[in-house]
């Protein structure tokens, strides 16, 4: 018996004869159709035609067996979107993507038009809003999907992807309602007319269906408002029924968890980049004795945030110190271990240690923060790091590593060396002695410090790595500037995509004339201070600074006088002309020196106090043999 209401008879008959002609039976063909005229709700039969024969097995009737199988359909299309939308929601940590992948996978097969609308909380430079929404909130579009041209002029189509959705703020709209109570709502056509949040989707007959359902659904992820969902039918006949509404529930259930997770990723992704930007040298700093350049690159993929690092520390004697480190990892962890390490450095530089001494103590400090962490992945986290020091005067640089790649010098004649340095193991092992190596540098000389990414972003042979590297510094003109030589390398040795941070430091180094520093043997005798007074009065005169002589003449003296007092011979004097002027006596002794306030009474102790208030800075620094204290002088602009 043929189900009442409206079938496709033509379709039916073309089933029928199909039948006739062929003999074959035609078992559970689904068909719709409605049991009432003009009534939105359809139904779904299953339907067999089945050939009816004589005994002499002519076909002379059909028969027809109809069931309705309107929930078995309505469960099969449920499952295919749940899975649909487990599978295609959520396939990046993008949160526009995200959003769009949900109203795309709402539409046509679950509703003709879907929009997505999250609190402005939700995206990236802000915080979303635990419990109930603020007062008023700000719903922004994320996503759209459907016949956005069918919602009329006055339309929530007007409602661009990441602007302000000002419906939905509306008096009497059910966002807020919804997002208060946690429950979806679900409006029909008669109550679309009385919906000021939705007085935009109404369409004149004339601009195509009308909206007929509409249903919105409120949108959380671990106990956290995120925004909501609207779905509307216009096309499609039918009206969301309840089983639909426990369907989008569902949808959007599991489409919060990817867009929380999107929205947060966005924000420490943000936190990172502040972090890395924070802990990296924002700019280098300037010296007379070197040109530098850098490129740091994070990994492809990774959210920026890694663990290797450069820097530039101007040191005593217009010294500078040259450092490349690499943390493993591209994680928070990472990060933080890679700054330590830094602050770390740029401690022990201030201590004028020897490169080999100051890995040595760095070493140390690794240890340390290892110790700090209880967790195991402290075992699996290694550091390497590369400590250069150049001094203009001798033009010589000395160096030592720990673990990490040698440096390479691209000398002014065009020849390309790597220097035979000592490896060393990684930082973080203990007990280990490094090694140090002196080299001479000739004027226009680039030393290039890079961390392993460089290397090794096509294959693991750190040997070919450094043949690739040596090739394209060869083909790299000697008159190229030390930012030319960092984009070369990055150019020619890096892919589009590659798996580790690489950072990169290129220093052009040049030495100081002649006629810009002296030094003078002092003996250790009372009356030679004088001496030295005079040897530093005309030097100035040379240097055309007469009115810093006086100055200069005072802390000479008090430095020179330390040293015959307290120190040991051999005694010697020497001024720098650089950007400021820098006095340096050296002797035998190791005595460190301290600055006390001297009393009304003492005779004595107000020498280094003295040149505390005369110098912008000084200090001390020890050799293999003695030390040497410094002071350096501002020059009068």
């Amino acid at each position: 018996m043929a189900p009442p209401g409206l079938l496709d008879v033509d379709a039916l008959e073309a089933r029928q004869r199909r039948v006739l002609e062929t003999g074959k039976a035609l078992i559970d063909t689904e068909v719709v159709g409605h049991p009432v005229t003009n009534s939105p709700r359809e139904y779904v039969w299953s339907e067999s035609i089945l050939p009816l024969r004589d005994p002499s097995g002519r076909v002379i009737a059909l028969g027809h067996v109809v069931s309705d199988v309107t929930q078995r359909v309505r469960s099969r299309e449920r499952l295919v979107l749940t899975n649909e939308a487990a599978i295609g929601i959520g396939t990046t940590l993008d949160l526009w993507r995200t959003a769009r992948e949900l109203a795309e996978v709402a539409v046509p097969r679950f509703a003709d038009i879907c929009f997505v609308d999250l609190l402005d909380s939700v995206f990236p430079g802000r915080e979303p809003t635990e419990g109930r929404p603020p007062r008023p909130p700000l719903f922004r579009r994320a996503a759209c999907s459907g016949a956005a041209e069918d919602t009329g002029s006055d339309a929530a189509g007007e409602v661009k992807v990441g602007d302000a959705n000002l419906w939905a703020t509306a008096p009497g709209s059910p966002f807020l309602d919804a997002l208060t109570k946690g429950e979806s709502v679900l409006l029909t056509d008669d109550q679309l007319q009385n919906c000021p949040a939705a007085v935009g989707l109404r369409h004149s007959p004339d601009d195509g269906p009308k909206i007929h359902s509409w249903l919105l659904v409120p949108m959380f992820a671990r106990g956290v408002v995120l925004g909501a969902v609207v779905f509307l039918r216009s096309g499609n006949p039918r009206r969301f029924e309840p089983d639909d509404v426990l369907l989008a529930e569902e949808i959007v259930t599991r489409a919060a968890v990817c867009v929380d997770n999107a929205s947060r990723y966005h924000r420490e992704r943000t936190t990172a980049l502040t972090l890395q930007r924070s802990l990296l040298p924002q700019r280098l700093p300037s010296a007379s004795a070197v040109r530098t350049a850098s490129c740091y690159l994070p990994a492809s993929g990774h959210t920026g945030l890694g663990g290797d690092w450069f820097d530039v520390i101007p040191l005593s004697g217009a010294r500078v110190a040259l450092v490349v480190g690499d943390v493993t990892g591209h994680d928070l962890q990472s990060a933080v271990t890679m700054g330590r390490l830094r602050s770390a450095v740029r401690t022990l530089a201030d201590l004028d240690l020897a490169p080999d001494e100051l890995l040595t103590h760095l070493d140390d400090q690794m240890n340390r923060f290892l110790d700090e962490r209880s967790d195991e992945g402290a075992l699996a986290t290694g550091a390497t790091c590369l400590y250069a020091v150049y001094d203009p005067v001798s033009r010589r640089c000395l160096l030592a590593r720990a673990g990490h790649p040698p440096p390479a010098v691209l000398s002014v004649n065009g020849a390309v060396d790597f220097v035979e340095l000592p490896g060393g193991p990684p930082l973080g092992l203990g007990g280990i002695v490094f090694e140090k190596r002196e080299i001479a540098m000739d004027d226009g000389d680039v030393l290039v410090l890079y961390t392993n990414g460089l290397l090794q972003p096509r294959a693991q042979d750190l040997d070919a790595g450094l043949h690739r590297m040596r090739d394209t510094l060869s083909r790299t003109p000697p008159s190229a500037t030390p930012q030319e030589v960092c984009d070369t390398l990055v150019r020619e040795l890096l892919p589009t995509r590659h798996k580790d941070d690489v950072a990169v430091l290129t220093a052009q180094v040049s030495g100081l004339a002649s006629d810009r520093h002296v030094t003078w043997k002092i003996e250790a005798q009372d009356e030679l201070v004088g001496r030295a007074r005079d040897l530093t009065t005309q030097q100035m005169a040379r240097w055309g600074l007469e009115e810093e002589s006086f100055t200069t003449e005072l802390i000479v003296s008090e430095l020179v006088t330390n040293a015959i007092r307290y120190g040991e011979e051999p005694i010697t004097l020497r001024l720098i002309l650089d950007r400021n002027v820098i006095c340096e006596v050296s002797d035998g002794s190791s005595t460190s020196p301290h600055v006390r306030r001297a009393q009304d009474t003492d005779e004595g102790g107000r020498g280094l106090y003295l040149i505390t208030q005369l110098t912008r800075s000084w200090g001390t620094r020890y050799g293999e043999r003695g030390k040497t204290i410094w002071a350096e002088q501002p020059l009068r602009c």
